[in-house]
């Protein structure tokens, strides 16, 4: 899930909420929207391999 920030970058976060916190984890922070999506396929890639 990614969601931009005010400052411009965009953050990628978990899409299931962590029961501990009951917040999303943090994935990383990106400058721009593309560099986001392209680290979260990998994220899913890595999920499943």
């Amino acid at each position: 899930m990614i969601r931009k920030l005010s400052s411009g970058e965009y953050k990628l976060y978990s899409r299931k909420i962590n029961p501990r916190t009951g917040k999303r984890r943090n994935l990383g922070t990106f400058k721009s929207r593309a560099q986001a999506e392209r680290h979260e396929r990998k994220i899913q890639y890595f999920k499943r391999h």
